[in-house]
């Protein structure tokens, strides 16, 4: 049977089951979820006709994952994290993404070709890549070690799954190994990406097994810094609780951006 590192780097992801430890940290963390997603200090996470609500950076956690006075962040997954990053990297404040029904909507500002491609093709992107200027640009501006996603609350099947592309890791990790060469690794934020990008997505679209993780309160999912992922549609025969559906996101950073190209 193949160890989880081994799969993990074969794959690009883990998802793993609800715990005691983990449930318990969802159900602490789901009052503060919602207190951030209607303050109006974060209107501008508001997103797609407000169906969507982004949130990041809004859950008041520590450096450990505790909200307020909670428990710390631990279980299977938090202990893989370890693993991977070698050591405990100190945890941001987490990103609440909430979906409710009818996502997604036309937003202000965004082409028909971009809204398309949220509604047709799930926004697949790569965490840590960022869109700058006119026309839209990708640099590589946050170096993240992994992602952690904790099921907060769910709104059932078709609620807005996450969606991955299994083993895209490899396609993007490739492409961007391509675009750095003989480039030192200080100069990499400043390399557009944008062209070579947007060919490996393509790959990886047609090579790709696309996988729908409907992720339950207190599962856990860890992705690789690189997998392609994204969001589907809210699906016409999901149930909706009043809070939409939450998962809580940690991405915590490299401290320099040739990390982001080791190994792991």
């Amino acid at each position: 049977m193949m160890d989880p590192l081994t799969r993990f780097r074969r794959d690009g992801w883990l998802r793993f089951p609800a715990e005691p430890a983990v449930l318990a940290w969802a159900a602490h963390a789901f009052p503060a979820a919602v207190d951030a997603a209607m303050d109006s200090a974060n209107a501008h996470w508001r997103r797609c006709g407000g169906s969507w609500f982004v949130g990041v950076d809004v859950l008041p956690n520590d450096a450990d994952g505790r909200v307020g006075d909670g428990p710390d962040l631990c279980g299977a997954a938090r202990d893989f994290t370890f693993m991977l990053a070698e050591g405990a990297l100190p945890l941001h404040r987490a990103q609440i993404s909430i979906c409710y029904p009818g996502y997604p909507q036309p937003m202000a500002g965004e082409s028909g070709a971009a809204f398309a491609f949220r509604r047709d093709r799930d926004a697949a992107h790569v965490d840590g890549l960022l869109a700058e200027g006119a026309p839209r640009q990708r640099f590589l501006r946050e170096p993240h070690a992994w992602i952690l996603g904790i099921a907060i609350a769910s709104g059932g099947g078709g609620a807005s799954p996450t969606v991955l592309w299994e083993g895209s890791q490899t396609i993007m990790r490739e492409a961007f190994r391509r675009a750095f060469d003989g480039i030192p690794p200080e100069l990499w934020s400043e390399v557009d990406l944008t062209a070579i990008y947007a060919a490996a997505r393509r790959e990886v679209f047609e090579r790709c097994l696309r996988v729908v993780l409907e992720l339950q309160p207190g599962e856990a999912c860890v992705f690789h810094r690189q997998l392609l992922h994204g969001m589907a549609p809210w699906a016409d025969t999901a149930s909706a609780p009043p809070c939409g559906r939450i998962i809580a996101w940690f991405r915590p950073q490299f401290a320099a951006l040739r990390e982001w190209m080791s190994e792991g």
